[in-house]
């Protein structure tokens, strides 16, 4: 009784120690981050790699994918609270928490990458209906709201009455933001890669995809640390469900570069997403069609595979592709000239007509990592403080 006991302490002491090791990583990643705005708002963003024509760096591939997947993380609560199903409803509390810490994480990058971080407040008193941009800044603070009351209902007893009706409110609210994202994209003709009316149904479905495999992840280190397993049932279940998602959103970019393809003036730019753009199409191809789409379907359709490991091992590959797709679709996207003179060819001093170079220097590396120690900062807090493990009921599939 006594060894056993002694073991039971020394694994909590471990743990504990783990626990604040952890933490401080994600500290130290954080103070890398902000000595990289400080840098970068010193000397300006001469010192980053991004350029006249690329302005949207890497910073805004992590902030862009965890505000997407702040959304569809949201998904596994939509199906527990407006759809009443028993086990997602479990890990609703837990969804929510996800949103709240990435989208966090997401929008301090998007600040501090777009310089003059102390301007942020201009836009509430000079609001412009006609910008797509304004109009996410109400999108982003009224989900962050919207889950915060989500959470209150979930968490306090006497308010749990009201949880089915905010939670219908989150539902439509999460499909608005991501619809938002998107429509920044769909209205930028500036640019060849977009101006398309796909991309709004696009990014809301690959957030589903990557939501899931987020919420995946955080789940099975949350059991895991616990000392707790998780229904088998359950988890094969949850791993389809990610199965489908990868399939929907594999199809929407498919569709998404097929109809490109099927207009003349924006083929060259699919020429060179796809086949002649060097980094472009290996990314592409290999980041994100191979290892974060075919190689998950396999590890979550393929006969005598563990659930648990295959499930976070596809997690973790549905994760890595999307931010291979937001790469290629946010930086491939600036760095293809756009054609003004169809049929001529331009080229001026300026650099009309040619493709732009672009290599992320370190401080944008540091600033997008950032976002991810705000997530996991806010995240591994709240879980130590706060009941957020789910709690299942003997389940029956249904």
């Amino acid at each position: 009784m006594s060894t056993s006991l002694n073991s039971k302490y020394a694994a909590l002491q471990f743990k504990n120690r783990l626990y604040y090791l952890l933490l401080a990583a994600g500290g130290l990643v954080l103070l890398a981050a902000l000595y990289s705005v400080h840098m970068m708002e010193s000397h300006g963003h001469i010192i980053t790699g991004m350029n006249n024509q690329i302005v949207w760096g890497v910073p805004h591939v992590f902030a862009i994918f965890l505000i997407v997947a702040a959304s569809g993380v949201l998904n596994v609560a939509s199906i527990g609270s407006v759809f009443g199903k028993a086990i997602y409803k479990a890990r609703a509390p837990l969804a929510s928490l996800l949103s709240i810490a990435m989208l966090a994480g997401g929008l301090a990058v998007l600040m501090l990458d777009l310089g003059r971080p102390d301007r942020f407040m201009l836009p509430a008193f000079n609001f412009n209906v006609t910008s797509v941009f304004a109009w996410n800044v109400v999108l982003y603070s009224g989900l962050f709201g919207l889950v915060v009351a989500y959470l209150w209902t979930m968490m306090e007893k006497r308010m749990n009455v009201w949880t089915k009706s905010v939670g219908l409110a989150v539902f439509a609210w999460r499909f608005i933001l991501t619809t938002g994202t998107g429509l920044i994209f769909a209205f930028l003709t500036a640019r060849q890669a977009y101006g398309s009316a796909i991309l709004p149904p696009m990014f809301i479905v690959l957030s589903f995809a990557w939501g899931m495999a987020v919420f995946h992840m955080v789940q099975t280190v949350m059991y895991a640390w616990n000392d707790k397993v998780l229904d088998p049932a359950i988890m094969e279940r949850k791993k389809h469900l990610l199965g489908v998602f990868v399939l929907a959103s594999l199809y929407m970019v498919a569709v998404y570069h097929m109809t490109n393809l099927y207009f003349a003036h924006k083929t060259g730019f699919e020429h060179f997403i796809l086949k002649d753009g060097g980094v472009y199409p290996t990314l592409f191809w290999w980041g994100y069609v191979v290892l974060g789409n075919i190689v998950p379907l396999i590890l979550i359709y393929l006969p005598g595979l563990g659930s648990k490991i295959s499930a976070l091992a596809a997690s973790l590959t549905v994760v890595l592709g999307g931010f291979a797709f937001l790469y290629v679709f946010i930086i491939g996207g600036q760095a293809y000239p756009l054609d003004i003179f169809p049929g001529f060819q331009v080229s001026s001093t300026f650099g009309d007509g040619q493709i732009a170079s672009y290599t992320p220097s370190v401080y944008e590396i540091l600033l997008g990592l950032g976002g991810l120690a705000i997530a996991f900062i806010i995240t591994t807090v709240s879980v130590r403080v706060l009941n957020f493990m789910p709690h299942d009921k003997p389940y029956i599939a249904d």
